[in-house]
């Protein structure tokens, strides 16, 4: 069961180009990490880590530079990819991670993550 926070930011995002996948009005994951990464969205705007409005400013950055660099038919899209590269910079910005860290990290990930 979603917070009331949870069920603003989610509901905010319906129509918009930001909008998560969903089936039958749920969100869908394909993958556990994209349902963390989700989940410590919401958690870090609900704990005025950052604001949920500027992760939405970023994602949405994050989808335009993808469109703007691929053919809208390109199979290699994948939301939670642009998601989770929204996140890190929301993050990053407020400090919440260090950005060598996360490079670091970020060498440390399977190619197919």
């Amino acid at each position: 069961m979603l917070t009331r926070f949870e069920h603003h930011a989610v509901t905010e995002m319906l129509g918009q180009p930001d909008t998560p996948p969903r089936y039958n009005g749920t969100l869908c994951f394909g993958h556990e990490w994209e349902r963390t990464a989700f989940g410590i969205a919401l958690a870090l705007a609900k704990q005025g880590v950052f604001e949920w409005d500027d992760f939405r400013d970023e994602l949405i950055a994050e989808i335009g530079n993808w469109e703007a660099s691929h053919n809208l038919t390109d199979a290699s899209w994948d939301y939670y990819e642009r998601f989770l590269s929204a996140l890190e910079k929301a993050a990053t910005k407020s400090g919440a991670i260090d950005s060598e860290e996360l490079a670091s990290l970020n060498n440390l990930k399977p190619a197919s993550a």
